[in-house]
């Protein structure tokens, strides 16, 4: 398909990729695990994979089975997600761009030579070799920064500070098994309140919340977890509760870079440079 951009990936930050290159008029499509592990999951395409649909700020994302149903939601005006960790895809439809955006902290598989433009974002890649650009994904002055000559900074393991509160502010989980929600997204908790419990071979584990605020999101009720995966962000400010809805701040300033280098290669690319 010409001008066919891939997205690998569809968490929060690769769905304000998928959706600022979209609403820009390109085609996109979305490559996914088959248990996405999303936090954001209101602003997430990865959701399609569970609900087969997914609407984010306009943009609806619909699980497609194969490319012909792919070529199918594209037609209709909508981006298609397909179950593809292995991107095999990317052989199959031959796309202009490849964007990763998978945000493992580190390459799980992204080429350079993936597609005549490929764009990776944070650390865990080199331009120029795993990808022709790197945008810089850690908060602060370099925020969205194009790298076209080595890496995005190393993960800190901290998260951006948000109303006075960084690690604090993102909860794992301390136990293997199945993770039962009890509260939402949106929803308001005080510190300590039991925001999920995890289904384990000892009985149930609470999960108390780090901190009072809104949950900006949580991992998919049933989702099979193990100690140290990310299941949980609170967020302290109290005004919070519609930045669950919408792409953050952090996400759009990605988007722009990307969107930025896509319109670069296609202008060069049409020129014949």
């Amino acid at each position: 398909m010409d001008d066919l951009i891939i997205v690998r990936g569809g968490g929060d930050l690769a769905t304000a990729v998928i959706h600022r290159l979209w609403s820009a008029g390109f085609i996109v499509m979305a490559l996914e695990t088959d248990k996405p592990s999303s936090i954001r999951r209101h602003v997430a395409a990865s959701e399609a994979v569970y609900r087969g649909s997914q609407t984010v700020e306009g943009m609806t994302a619909r699980l497609a089975a194969d490319a012909a149903e792919a070529e199918k939601i594209i037609e209709y005006g909508d981006v298609p997600v397909v179950k593809d960790p292995g991107g095999r895809y990317i052989r199959i439809m031959e796309p202009e761009i490849v964007v990763d955006g998978i945000i493992a902290k580190r390459n799980t598989g992204t080429t350079i030579d993936m597609a005549p433009l490929t764009i990776a974002l944070g650390p865990g890649f080199t331009a120029g070799v795993d990808a022709d650009y790197v945008i810089e994904t850690m908060r602060g002055h370099d925020l969205g920064r194009m790298i076209s000559e080595g890496s995005a900074l190393p993960d800190t393991g901290v998260p951006g500070n948000i109303g006075g509160y960084t690690k604090e502010r993102v909860m794992h989980a301390e136990h293997e098994g199945i993770l039962r929600s009890v509260h939402k997204i949106g929803d308001h908790v005080a510190a300590g309140d039991v925001i999920a419990v995890i289904e384990t071979a000892e009985g149930e584990k609470a999960l108390n919340a780090s901190i009072t605020g809104v949950i900006r999101g949580i991992i998919h009720d049933g989702y099979e977890v193990k100690p140290g995966l990310k299941v949980a962000d609170i967020d302290p400010r109290e005004d919070s509760y519609k930045n669950c809805f919408t792409i953050s701040d952090k996400a759009r300033c990605i988007s722009g870079s990307v969107l930025e280098l896509v319109c670069r290669h296609m202008r060069g690319r049409d020129r014949g440079i």
